[in-house]
């Protein structure tokens, strides 16, 4: 009963300091976004210069995401979030302080190196923690995810409003980061990460095509999630300003709506996952997506597309989590390499989304380019199966 009464408190100190990893991962590179206008004011740089720039964070996301697996089977997922945590708060430091648009934007591809390792390894943690918990905690940890980011958000208004230099401003982040994380880390799961379903792979038979193709799937759910949560970040408001005449301060509640209700999604996905189930919960957000979206597009109104959003991302809220989760379980990987695949792919998902609807909206219009969010909705619906494919015998 002791024994049992320690576990648990464990368990509790463990899933505190994983959503600060989680806080601090939001909050380390939001900091900067804010900063950006007099960045590119202060190097001169072009509109097509600056795109290049900010495009470097992506770059060095997709360029080291790969190795997260590697590092984590070495070095333990706590380890390996800790350190990579502490990277994006000094390489956005970097960026924030460069004299050269090659200095900005070297910056920012290592900060996207680290930041998607670091992904990685907090994620494979937090689900480390679920498992010690016996029942999901994934969602919340991914809201208190995007709380970290609205707060680095604000931090970084509120140095401008202040006055306050960006040195000062994101060295003070950086250093208030690396602070949360190095007290965390003393609360984390202890050992290494052994207690994954894959285990020790010698000797192993290598998955076969069957786990592939729940993995592909599970990858293309992702990015349908992604797409969604992109709209919201990248379309939401110009959409609502230019197509359909809103003013700029209303405009803004397209975004609001889209992030606001993902944050609320998430806050109540764990409960909803324990009860119905991943595959059900998924595939009713699905529908939510694409009914919401579909009818807002159908029916151009500003209050109903600000519906519309709030609708999609209350609906696309725990797919991606849940296709993390998914992926890590799947048998006849190597620990965290299911994860860190997903995770990769995931990332052009974020990165190929704004381009798709772009070209779509300059050939047909915003609204027809907007109608990837519905489609995704119809994706996330037909793919969710593939969540549940982990827990039946998967044969070769």
């Amino acid at each position: 009963m002791s024994a049992d009464r320690t576990d648990r408190a464990q368990a509790r100190r463990a899933r505190v300091a994983v959503a600060a990893l989680f806080a601090t991962n939001g909050a380390a590179f939001a900091n900067i976004l804010p900063r950006y206008p007099e960045i590119k004011a202060d190097l001169a740089l072009s509109n097509a210069a600056y795109g290049a720039a900010v495009a470097a964070f992506s770059v060095g996301a997709l360029a080291a995401g790969l190795t997260a697996a590697a590092l984590i089977r070495r070095y333990r997922s706590s380890r390996v979030a800790v350190v990579g945590t502490v990277g994006i708060g000094v390489f956005v430091l970097l960026a924030g302080v460069a004299a050269t648009p090659a200095m900005f934007a070297a910056g920012l591809f290592l900060a996207g190196a680290c930041d998607a390792v670091t992904d990685v390894a907090q994620n494979a943690h937090g689900l480390r923690v679920q498992r010690s918990y016996g029942r999901s905690i994934i969602n919340s940890l991914h809201a208190v995810w995007a709380a970290g980011a609205i707060a680095g958000g604000l931090m970084g208004a509120a140095a401008i409003a202040l006055g306050i230099s960006r040195a000062v401003h994101l060295g003070a982040s950086a250093l208030l980061c690396t602070t949360v994380v190095l007290v965390a880390y003393r609360h984390l799961l202890p050992g290494a990460d052994d207690d994954h379903p894959a285990g020790d792979d010698s000797g192993r038979v290598g998955p076969g095509p069957a786990v592939y193709a729940v993995l592909v799937a599970l990858v293309v759910l992702a990015v349908a999630g992604a797409t969604v949560e992109d709209a919201g970040n990248t379309w939401a408001v110009l959409y609502l300003r230019e197509n359909l005449g809103a003013p700029g301060a209303l405009a803004v509640s397209g975004y609001i709506a889209v992030v606001g209700f993902i944050f609320v999604g998430r806050l109540v996905g764990d409960r909803l996952v324990d009860r119905f189930g991943e595959t059900a919960v998924v595939r009713t957000g699905g529908a939510l997506t694409a009914a919401g979206m579909g009818l807002a597009l159908a029916f151009p109104s500003v209050p109903g597309t600000i519906a519309g959003f709030g609708l999609a991302g209350l609906g696309v809220a725990t797919a991606i989590p849940s296709a993390m989760h998914a992926a890590d379980q799947l048998p006849g990987l190597r620990p965290g390499s299911g994860l860190t695949i997903l995770t990769w792919l995931m990332r052009i998902g974020f990165f190929g989304a704004p381009l798709l609807i772009g070209v779509v909206a300059d050939a047909a219009g915003l609204r027809a380019g907007l109608l990837a969010v519905p489609a995704a909705g119809l994706v996330i619906m037909l793919l969710a199966g593939a969540l549940s494919a982990r827990h039946r015998r998967v044969r070769s």
